[in-house]
């Protein structure tokens, strides 16, 4: 064995450490750490929605909201959507996500974007909450607002 400096051998270990195992519990720890982190990354990677049962549900990771398709009072393209504070979420890059503060009237506002830079459909429902979201695909997205104006359209026409 050589000794190449302040007792670090060829191997790089120094030889007190040599027949040391780690404990398989922390083993563990790191592959569950891991796993985690890969699930978070994967459920706040896109927007999810899905109409069912009369009702819109938007999921993004820990962000979700269910809304009745009879309490929908508007359904608008917007371009930008307006400078709020955020409460609780994440911005990152293109993506915005989270609950968030609108910086006039004071209301909870609720942001599910994937792509700042494409239009987004303002969704307001119960006289005044208002929803933001869009998708990482544009198609995607414009087939949601057509599939809801629809809904929208035979919800009012039942009436």
């Amino acid at each position: 064995m050589r000794i190449l400096w302040h007792g670090l051998t060829v191997t790089g270990m120094h030889p007190k450490m040599k027949n040391k195992k780690r404990h398989w519990l922390w083993n563990l720890v790191i592959v569950l750490t891991l796993l985690v982190c890969l699930l978070a990354f994967v459920v706040h990677y896109q927007n999810w929605y899905k109409v069912k049962d009369g009702e819109v549900r938007i999921l993004s990771g820990i962000y979700y909201k269910t809304i009745l398709l009879s309490a929908i009072d508007s359904l608008v393209w917007v371009d930008k959507i307006p400078e709020m504070e955020r409460s609780h979420g994440f911005s990152w890059l293109s993506k915005e996500k989270g609950v968030f503060k609108d910086s006039i009237t004071g209301e909870k506002v609720y942001v599910f974007v994937d792509d700042l830079q494409q239009q987004k459909i303002k969704l307001v429902h119960s006289d005044s909450l208002k929803v933001y979201f869009n998708f990482a695909d544009s198609l995607k997205t414009q087939k949601v607002h057509f599939d809801l104006d629809e809904q929208l359209t035979l919800l009012a026409a039942q009436k």
